[in-house]
């Protein structure tokens, strides 16, 4: 489960960068957010049920 916020991560910020690079491909910057923000919650979610 961690390998895969890893992967979500990466494709989350290749997105982010391919959007802000290419203006014609700006949706990509709204899709590589959500998948950042998933990503994060996954993160938080694993972090908070090992701490209980």
């Amino acid at each position: 489960m961690n390998a895969l916020v890893v992967i979500l991560a990466i494709i989350a910020i290749i997105l982010l960068i391919t959007g802000g690079v290419a203006h014609t491909l700006s949706f990509l910057l709204y899709i590589g957010g959500i998948i950042l923000v998933i990503a994060i919650i996954v993160f938080l979610l694993r972090f908070i049920r090992r701490n209980v």
